[in-house]
């Protein structure tokens, strides 16, 4: 759902909204967040009568709760939060609330490509999933992980649907969990169930399951694979096909394996966050080749350098060519960019964000308590006291800044040789 070519990259900077008047007229403001587009800045704020509601570029909505979190934009650009009030939960978007309430509300997930919003629920018919306000006919005793389909038709859950008592092992090891698709359990019962994920078309689901002790593998549709591992990670689907991929532990390693069968051929120490180029054509994954050294491997080609506390989700550029991501070792945060880390550090960094050509990287950083933007490993004299990622223009010649500095929220456009003009020198 990237609609960035309707955003206006037109206008230069923008004053949206004074926070520092928001902070005069709220008993209390919670954390702020921006729309994509920059447009909209909005916040949890509390009022004389303490009720908590959702400020938007100062504009109070008229729906109050008592208690609200979950505050976050939708991909299409509405605004969803989590309300409880007179002890009923739902969720409220865009100042109206869904007409359903229930005795807790959580895990707010969006589909990918529909307006569908989804979240757990707990009511009178036990726990569930609800979508845009409309609940699962059937409850289950509990849920856990969940996810949602592309198209936002469908959803799973992990549900428990026997009961245990207390020490009751034999009634466990005959298995309690399994997954619900739209309410409707697998024909199967589950030691355990852990994450899910759905197929591009919403046909499949893929979840890791627990058969034994320490025999674990993973299931689609209900139907688990013939191999069994020590242990399993999240699975994922190739994009656009229903092959699934995962890491599995075998023969004291970690490998990456394709609907059962080695993907690369090596194992490593630790092997984990999948990650397919947009094209589906390569892969990334974070891996510890030994104990207490991470990287990444592509295409199962390990990059040579490696970090001593952390490595984060691969990111690749539009076009597949390259990869980076996040990486720690010790206190110091830095980017590395295919196989090769930036020369500075910083006290945190985010994800690194490609140009459309993917010949660019910038990152939003924090360095000594101040917010800026890092072009190519080189922080720019931009010094903000909040600052959100930035995002490319379509045709990558611009760049959307969104920052609050002196207490005001501002949406400002710069062209992308000015903010690479902006780099301070070593």
């Amino acid at each position: 759902m990237d609609n960035r070519a309707d955003w206006d990259w037109e206008t230069g900077k923008k004053s949206v909204a004074d926070i520092g008047q928001w902070h005069k007229d709220f008993k209390a403001v919670h954390d702020l967040i921006a729309s994509h587009d920059g447009e909209k800045i909005a916040s949890v704020v509390k009022g004389e009568d303490d009720q908590l509601t959702v400020c938007v570029n100062g504009k109070p909505w008229e729906v109050g709760y008592e208690k609200a979190w979950s505050l976050r934009f939708t991909p299409d650009g509405r605004l969803a939060v989590i309300g409880m009030a007179d002890d009923e939960w739902t969720v409220c978007v865009d100042g109206v609330p869904w007409e359903q309430t229930f005795g807790y509300v959580w895990d707010m997930k969006f589909a990918a490509a529909s307006p569908a919003i989804a979240v757990q629920v707990n009511g009178d018919e036990g726990y569930g999933v609800c979508v845009d306000g409309t609940p699962w006919e059937e409850g289950f005793l509990q849920t856990r992980n969940f996810a949602i389909s592309p198209d936002g038709t469908k959803t799973a859950a992990t549900v428990q649907v026997a009961a245990l008592a207390e020490a009751d092992i034999f009634g466990f090891q005959k298995g309690t969990w399994t997954a619900a698709v739209n309410g409707t359990p697998w024909d199967r019962n589950f030691w355990n169930v852990w994450k899910l994920a759905f197929s591009d078309d919403g046909t499949v689901v893929a979840a890791e399951v627990r058969l034994g002790t320490v025999e674990y593998t993973i299931a689609e549709n209900g139907k688990t694979w013939s191999q069994v591992y020590g242990c399993v990670w999240e699975p994922c689907f190739v994009p656009g096909t229903n092959r699934v991929v995962a890491p599995v532990r075998a023969a004291g390693g970690w490998q990456l394996v394709q609907d059962g069968k080695p993907l690369w051929d090596r194992s490593f120490s630790q092997l984990w966050n999948v990650t397919f180029s947009p094209d589906a054509h390569r892969i990334a994954a974070v891996v510890a080749p030994s104990f207490g050294k991470w990287t990444l491997a592509v295409d199962g080609t390990v990059w040579k350098e490696t970090f001593t506390s952390a490595v984060t989700d691969p990111v690749f550029s539009p076009d597949g060519k390259r990869v980076a991501a996040v990486v720690k070792s010790e206190d110091a945060w830095g980017i590395c960019v295919d196989g090769k880390a930036w020369g500075r550090s910083f006290d945190r960094i985010w994800a690194p964000v490609f140009s459309p050509d993917g010949r660019t990287v910038l990152a939003k950083a924090e360095q000594n308590g101040k917010y800026t933007v890092v072009v190519d490993g080189v922080p720019t004299s931009l010094a903000a006291d909040k600052l959100w990622n930035p995002t490319f223009s379509p045709d990558g010649r611009k760049v959307l800044i969104r920052m609050l500095d002196a207490g005001r929220y501002t949406r400002q456009v710069v062209s992308l040789s000015e903010l690479q003009s902006l780099r301070q020198a070593a």
